[in-house]
């Protein structure tokens, strides 16, 4: 019998390689995990794979061949909320939507900050369809009162540290919090609203919120937020990633920093690209209540600039669940977030891709090799020897996003019913396909 140089071939895709701006139709091979080779199609190529097994090779004719694609903003609930979502639920809904890595929040129960609960992440993460990279807590507890250990975080394994659902109210803590990241090479995520401007809010303050009588979040309080903490950074020296930036203020503040020569990234959400806050009050539906709050068209024009000249490098989803009684709740009692794994990728294509706004290389970029670099990680690219994380998209894909689709534990995305125009076909892990045939 003869002896198959590779385990896994991808035929014939359009390959997009952000690291070497490659993006040609091309043969992906794999073999023990890791990326083998890339060439083009050709007779002696043919030759060589006529007697592989069907499962060995895919055809990805009229597809799009990338790396596997990167979300550093995931809320995968455990340890302490597995009746939301567990590690390997989150996975499966990241899997189905095409992403091959993760970076999970700290705000569990108990928070993730210290050794113990970063092993145990990493222990429940070794048996799911996509890694799991960990980002430590700041603050013990997530109270905003007193460091964590960071280089006890740092040698467990975490890759950032961020108190994501609380800003960092100290100014002197994050100041710490960034001096202690930079001596470890990791950033620090902050979640920039100020608490004391935002902590009533339950969406963004506009007349909307007026209109319907609902406590509204300012935008100047994220605004705020990312100018101290740009200051911070731009005075100790560290990295700074601003996470879901939502206002149009906070944009500029962003690009401005950059300009100045801080070390800042960010990140955008969907649905802070795609839903507007005057969609609250035609259904009041708890599923679009989300901290930062979805604002303006024009923050989401803001937004969509700042994806387009780079003040704002990768693309995240926050994907945040939580279960269907918690959500049945009046509109100021509903816990904020939405669900984010399935819908991302059909959701950038969709009001990104399609509208003009980016290119496919554009978006490839910003949802691998960019969040890889901010996070330290080791994906994001097809180069020979890289892990083998491979997504294949199938990117004229019509689509409707159904409630049966979904594969978390909870259910509360807005986006149920919504049409979408790409998804993934495949998704590989190591050189396993973990989704996909």
């Amino acid at each position: 019998m003869k002896k198959l140089e590779y385990d896994l071939v991808i035929r014939n895709g359009r390959v997009i390689n952000p690291a070497l701006g490659f993006g040609q139709v091309a043969n992906v091979y794999v073999k023990d995990g890791k990326i083998a080779k890339i060439d083009k199609e050709s007779a002696a190529s043919r030759k060589a794979l006529a007697g592989y097994p069907e499962e060995q090779i895919i055809d990805a004719a009229d597809h799009i061949v990338t790396p596997g694609l990167i979300d550093i903003h995931v809320h995968l609930r455990e340890p302490g909320r597995e009746y939301s979502e567990t590690i390997v639920s989150g996975c499966k809904a990241a899997a189905w939507g095409g992403f091959t890595s993760l970076c999970c929040m700290p705000n569990t129960f108990p928070a993730i900050d210290n050794q113990e609960t970063v092993q145990f992440v990493h222990a429940r993460a070794a048996v799911a369809d996509a890694r799991v990279y960990v980002i430590g807590a700041i603050s013990k507890g997530l109270k905003g009162e007193e460091l964590s250990e960071i280089g006890d975080l740092v040698k467990a394994g975490v890759v950032a540290v961020t108190d994501d659902g609380n800003y960092v109210q100290n100014s002197d803590l994050m100041r710490r919090a960034l001096e202690y990241a930079m001596m470890f090479n990791i950033p620090v995520v902050t979640h920039a609203e100020d608490m004391q401007l935002c902590g009533e809010g339950h969406m963004n303050e506009s007349f909307e919120s007026t209109r319907l009588g609902i406590k509204g979040r300012p935008s100047v309080g994220e605004v705020i937020a990312v100018i101290r903490d740009a200051k911070l950074c731009e005075f100790v020296g560290g990295r700074l990633h601003v996470a879901h930036v939502s206002t149009a203020g906070a944009v500029a503040a962003i690009r401005q920093a950059k300009a100045a020569g801080v070390k800042i990234t960010a990140e955008a959400c969907p649905h802070h690209f795609v839903l507007t806050d005057d969609m609250i009050g035609k259904s009041f539906d708890t599923n679009l209540k989300v901290n930062p709050p979805i604002r303006t068209k024009k923050d989401i024009d803001a937004i969509i600039e700042g994806l387009i000249d780079g003040t704002i490098d990768c693309i995240a989803s926050d994907h945040a669940p939580h279960p269907e009684e918690e959500k049945d709740a009046e509109f100021d009692k509903a816990p904020p977030g939405m669900l984010g794994l399935q819908t991302t990728l059909g959701l950038v294509k969709t009001f990104l891709i399609d509208k003009g706004f980016l290119s496919w290389a554009d978006a490839i970029r910003k949802m691998t090799i960019n969040p890889a670099r901010i996070m330290g990680l080791p994906g994001g690219t097809l180069n020979e020897g890289a892990p083998a994380d491979i997504t294949v998209i199938d990117p004229e894909r019509k689509w409707t996003f159904k409630e049966k689709d979904i594969l978390s534990i909870s259910r509360n995305s807005p986006y149920v019913g919504w049409k979408m125009s790409a998804r993934a076909a495949y998704t590989i892990v190591g050189g396993k396909i973990v989704f996909g045939r």
